[in-house]
């Protein structure tokens, strides 16, 4: 079968109230021309499988739950495996705009002016250009101190730290699909962090996101609380890992060189 050098990675939990409406979209922007679409059904008890496998769409089936970042990572590893040299992440309870797919893979395409394109390009909610969004209050609580957890730990200042809607070449995928360069559960700033400390290129673009209309998202009831802790407790690790014991310098080069 021949394979685009872009891969479309779409996780999805039960999202059956909003993964048809997803796939119509993005029929109607013609992305399958664009690159190819796995969607990572993470073992939904609902009909997502069903309503996948009827769109003729490359389906990867979870059979125990793993988890957003789980998900996500088995379609790095996938994409991998398979020979892409770029993967769009986007959620598949339909907040990501499939308008953003385009844009994200323009600019991992455009090189700097030293001639380097970059690693990792975000989709983010707070710049000009992006459309309004509502946010938790919890949320709203995390984001200044997760900008200037990266600010004062790699010099960079990034505007959405937890988005999920992201552009990745292969350098930077290929050192997620690592067994243990990605939190399989919430990765978000604590990833941007380790990232950047390890030399990657990090930019960001304005992003169109919308409400979630269905389903419940992952960061509902208590979550948000052992979710700050998890996100405190592994940045800590990371800076550790990075700055002292010096394990994974330079290591994303070797890793997208073996795999």
């Amino acid at each position: 079968m021949s394979r685009k050098e872009l891969l479309i990675v779409i996780p999805a939990c039960n999202e059956e109230d909003n993964i048809t409406k997803l796939l119509d979209q993005l029929e109607s922007a013609r992305i399958g021309e664009l690159g190819d679409i796995l969607i990572i059904n993470d073992a939904s008890s609902d009909a997502t499988a069903k309503i996948v496998r009827s769109r003729g769409l490359e389906l990867i089936t979870n059979i125990f739950r793993l988890g957003y970042g789980g998900a996500v990572q088995v379609g790095y590893k996938y994409a991998v495996r398979t020979g892409y040299q770029y993967v769009i992440q986007l959620d598949g309870d339909g907040q990501h705009d499939v308008c953003n797919i385009p844009a994200l893979y323009r600019r991992l395409l455009l090189p700097d002016e030293n001639g380097n394109p970059p690693d990792i390009v975000l989709g983010s909610r707070f710049l000009d250009g992006s459309r309004s969004f509502p946010i938790s209050r919890a949320k709203k609580m995390a984001f200044p101190l997760f900008r200037q957890m990266i600010f004062l730990l790699t010099g960079k200042a990034v505007a959405d730290p937890t988005t999920g809607l992201q552009g990745l070449n292969r350098n930077a995928f290929a050192h997620y699909a690592q067994y243990t360069n990605f939190d399989d559960k919430y990765p978000d700033a604590n990833m941007l962090i380790q990232m950047l400390l390890l030399g990657f290129r990090v930019v960001e673009i304005p992003a169109i996101m919308h409400p979630r209309t269905a389903g419940k998202s992952i960061h509902s009831g208590w979550k948000p609380l052992w979710y700050m802790f998890r996100m405190l407790f592994s940045i800590a690790a990371i800076v550790f890992r990075i700055r002292v014991l010096k394990i994974e310098k330079g290591a994303h080069e070797s890793h997208a060189r073996g795999l």
